[in-house]
């Protein structure tokens, strides 16, 4: 019996590294998966929780690259979170999968090999695993939806359109904030279920400039329709725009998140108006809770656009701010003519920016305290296919003149702060 047990123990644990099988885990098998991957492949991964659910759980990331562990200069940051609905489960499977296909490959696949080289990829397989634990099996019931306390995590984030609402964060979702403010994350996209299409930001308006012919227009729309069709057009279904049984068609498996329906306190949108995160939401499956044995077929049918959308952290332009002694400058307005983002894009703590652009002319100006205004013309090239964006370095010049170069729009850490404020004093007076 002992001998039965013990091998039977030793394939389940090889069979868990050397092949992932096409069902539900739950979080203590996701769990003990992402330890063994990470045990097994300690020179391109690195494990570890970024907070706790309601329930207690962690919330776990792998990170995946040539250099896990820290930053790298030039080398991007990307993200993918699944299952922050709970009962949307197969953006939890094809991520776990996910993980076993690079790190399987990682050396023996041109691909896969390249993008674990060129950039820095985290995964976050589920962000709601009470939600998980406590769904029911069924394509459309809600059951699970929510994380323990009966909130929706989606609806949850603070909203720059939505002021004047004060909302208390969940764990869940404080945990992913936090971890927006530890890395300088350029392009993302959490997976969902219960249709087919790439939805892209906004989701909200405040019915201001930026609602146009029924959509929220955001300054990077011709980034984020390209990054949309990207992901459709390389998945083999969603680009037909073939609806679900109780929904219309999207034209070629895209829409504006608003022009589908307006959605306060959205992640999509915190992440690109605050972290200067380019984020898509990725609704992959019809059903959101499919029987086991559909798992296969919507792999294979994600797996290609998965890829692809990795890829597109490397559009536009990068580089590093500097002063005229060649140190990096950290919050440096970077701002491209005509994008007039909310929350001005700015050099992160390392002098470090990243813009993700189309092919094209742009103009650039940099501005920061105590130095002179410097603008300058870049022709920006297709960075994925080299698997580099343009790198282009901007060097300040000290002002002679100190209010020359001061007055900035306001900084997305200002922007910040005043939110916080303002929650304070609806507190108070509560």
């Amino acid at each position: 019996m002992f001998v039965f047990t013990l091998c039977l123990y030793l394939w389940s644990w090889l069979s868990s590294i050397h092949g992932l099988d096409f069902r539900y885990h739950n979080s203590v098998e996701m769990e003990q998966y992402l330890k063994d991957v990470n045990r097994t492949y300690p020179e391109i991964t690195h494990l570890h929780s970024i907070g706790q659910s309601v329930e207690g759980r962690e919330l776990w990331v792998l990170i995946l690259g040539q250099h896990p562990r820290e930053h790298r200069t030039g080398i991007p940051e990307f993200k993918y979170v699944g299952n922050m609905h709970g009962n949307e489960v197969v953006g939890r499977v094809l991520l776990l999968q996910l993980i076993n296909y690079l790190t399987s490959r990682y050396l023996s696949d041109p691909l896969v090999t390249r993008l674990l080289n060129s950039s820095r990829v985290h995964i976050l397989p589920s962000m709601n695993p009470d939600g998980f634990e406590s769904s029911a099996r069924d394509c459309m019931n809600s059951v699970g939806r929510y994380n323990k306390n009966g909130v929706d995590l989606n609806r949850n984030f603070p909203d720059v359109f939505e002021s004047n609402t004060v909302q208390e964060s969940e764990k869940e979702v404080r945990a992913v904030m936090d971890w927006l403010k530890t890395e300088t994350f350029v392009l993302s996209a959490n997976l969902h279920g219960g249709a087919v299409v790439a939805s892209y930001p906004y989701d909200n308006s405040n019915r201001g400039s930026e609602l146009q012919g029924g959509q929220s227009i955001s300054p990077d729309d011709d980034v984020f329709v390209h990054l949309a069709r990207t992901y459709s057009y390389n998945h083999t279904e969603m680009h037909n725009a073939n609806s679900c049984s109780d929904l219309t068609g999207f034209v070629n498996g895209i829409t504006n998140g608003y022009y589908w329906y307006p959605l306060k306190g959205g992640m999509q949108d915190y992440n690109y108006v605050w972290a200067q995160c380019l984020e898509l939401t990725l609704e992959i499956s019809c059903c959101k809770f499919p029987p086991e044995s559909k798992l296969p077929g919507l792999w294979e049918a994600n797996r290609p656009a998965l890829l692809a959308y990795m890829q597109q952290v490397h559009l536009g332009v990068k580089g590093v701010v500097m002063d005229s002694d060649g140190k990096p400058v950290p919050n440096a307005v970077v701002e491209v003519s005509g994008r007039r983002n909310l929350c001005p894009f700015s050099s992160d703590r390392n002098g470090e920016y990243f813009r993700l652009l189309l092919p094209g002319n742009y103009t650039i100006t940099v501005t920061f305290p105590g130095h002179k205004t410097l603008t300058e013309s870049i022709k920006v090239p297709y960075g994925p296919d080299s698997f580099s964006a343009l790198t282009h370095d901007f060097l300040l010049q000290q002002s002679d003149n100190s209010s020359t170069g001061t007055a900035q729009p306001q900084s997305c850490t200002t922007a910040i702060t005043t939110l916080t404020l303002f929650i304070l004093q609806r507190l108070m007076l509560s």
